[in-house]
């Protein structure tokens, strides 16, 4: 098998299962640590892709920035381990309420996935308006793209500011 094959298949099982025991994890910490380790792999996949840009965002954007922010958020609301009142042994689609709506979405993707692998592919080629280098990418972000990308700093800077105002903690008084 050739070096790019078994890295692949090194990213690919290393996301799967970080992504996997996000979900399966009870102490929040764990979890954010679980997914950036599986946007780290994410990453390795890009650059396997030949997309170096979009990796470098990946570990900047998902894993740098969002992430640490989720997990200032995580530790400073001090969540608990989550306790469910479910019975474990139980099959998901047989719990009641959220259990048996994430079940369902879970079988949508499974659907959703085992067409998108067994339809029959294109080319192979990227299309016309592919971008193909980080000086025409910045050069369209800041000249057509300018006005979406200030209002979308500027949503997230509102999110920054709503969540801290939500997480403080009221004064003595």
């Amino acid at each position: 098998m050739a070096p790019e094959t078994l890295a692949f298949y090194a990213f690919g099982a290393v996301a799967v299962v970080a992504s996997l025991l996000v979900i399966a994890q009870r102490n929040p910490i764990y979890s954010v640590l679980l997914l950036i380790a599986s946007f780290g792999a994410l990453s390795g996949l890009y650059v396997l892709l030949d997309a170096p840009f979009v990796a470098v965002i990946q570990i900047i954007v998902y894993a740098g920035a969002i992430m640490v922010l989720f997990l200032f958020v995580v530790m400073l609301l001090n969540a608990p381990h989550e306790e469910t009142e479910y019975d474990e042994r139980v099959h998901p689609l047989l719990r009641p309420g959220p259990m048996r709506f994430g079940a369902l979405l879970a079988l949508v993707l499974a659907g959703e996935l085992s067409w998108a692998l067994t339809r029959s592919g294109d080319s192979g080629r990227f299309p016309a308006g592919a971008v193909a280098s980080v000086r025409a990418i910045g050069r369209s972000l800041f000249t057509d793209y300018a006005f979406p990308f200030e209002v979308t700093s500027i949503l997230i800077l509102v999110a920054m500011v709503g969540a801290v105002l939500l997480a403080r903690r009221e004064g003595r008084g």
